[in-house]
């Protein structure tokens, strides 16, 4: 359970970083756009908010 909570809280700390340079550098070969910047920030949230929730039970 632990390991599975800090995998999601890795995946949530990487997603947004990881979007903004796909987003500067292009890479994707389309307009990127804020809305879909917004919503990897809310699943990079999401994810990190779960992964710590679990951290915590696995710690119980």
């Amino acid at each position: 359970m632990r390991f599975l909570g800090r995998a999601l809280q890795l995946f949530g700390l990487v997603v947004l970083p990881l979007s903004m340079v796909l987003e500067l550098s292009k890479l994707l070969g389309r307009d990127f756009g804020v809305s879909d910047m917004v919503i990897m920030l809310v699943a990079g949230s999401a994810a990190f908010l779960m992964g710590r929730i679990i951290e915590g039970y696995g710690r119980g």
